[in-house]
């Protein structure tokens, strides 16, 4: 007799769907063993996966076809999220700058990199990098010490691609201050490949005594939407 092989896929050896599938139902992947489960989605260019960790029991979201070689998002059992390679950084300053010049920009050295999760940070002329489109969380703490009162002001500057950022004041405190710390912290846009310093400066009339920046400085960067 005239027969045909049904349209199927076999249950033990498994094989290929040509034609979008729909299930009316839940879907269980995974047999409840120790071991690693996840999709994978498999395009052109690039490859990836959702998947979950057996050994860590989280849930990964990560580039490539096997589960945990390149993560980008991954969730534990207890709700925490970490994105490892998010674009994120923090510096200090490495050594004083001792004596900073007065009248000038001065750029903050940066040189200590605490961490860099996307590597966007170039400790050695202080610039961050934006890798993508977006908008970023910054933060700066510089602590002087020897302020002069009789400068006009000091200022610091955030030096970004798109606008300029302050924070001023004037050291007329009545004498020369040993110790001075100041702070900025806003959320910033920056286009793909922005870039973003921070500067100093002492305004000269008045001065000319010793200004210094202390190693306790700090600026951090990350991306937030």
């Amino acid at each position: 007799d005239v027969f045909s092989v049904a349209d199927t896929v076999s249950k033990t050896n498994g094989g290929t769907f040509d034609g979008a599938v729909t299930f009316s139902s839940d879907v269980t992947i995974g047999d409840a063993s120790a071991s690693d489960k996840k999709i994978l989605f498999d395009g052109n260019a690039q490859d990836f996966h959702i998947g979950l960790d057996d050994s860590s029991d989280s849930l990964t979201l990560g580039l490539g076809s096997a589960l945990g070689t390149t993560p980008y998002m991954v969730i534990d059992a207890n709700g925490h999220i970490n994105m490892p390679s998010q674009s994120c950084f923090m510096a200090d300053v490495g050594s004083q700058q001792a004596n900073i010049s007065e009248g000038a920009n001065i750029d903050v050295q940066f040189s200590n990199e605490r961490f860099d999760l996307n590597g966007d940070f170039n400790n050695s002329n202080y610039t961050f990098t934006a890798p993508v489109t977006g908008k970023y969380q910054a933060n700066v703490v510089v602590r002087f010490s020897h302020l002069s009162q009789g400068a006009a002001y000091y200022y610091l500057e955030l030096n970004t691609s798109n606008d300029n950022y302050y924070n001023i004041f004037d050291p007329d405190f009545g004498q020369d201050n040993t110790f001075w710390t100041i702070t900025f912290a806003s959320l910033i846009d920056m286009d793909a490949g922005d870039t973003a310093k921070v500067r100093v400066l002492q305004e000269a009339s008045g001065t000319g005594g010793q200004t210094d920046i202390e190693d306790t400085s700090f600026f951090s960067i990350y991306l937030v939407a």
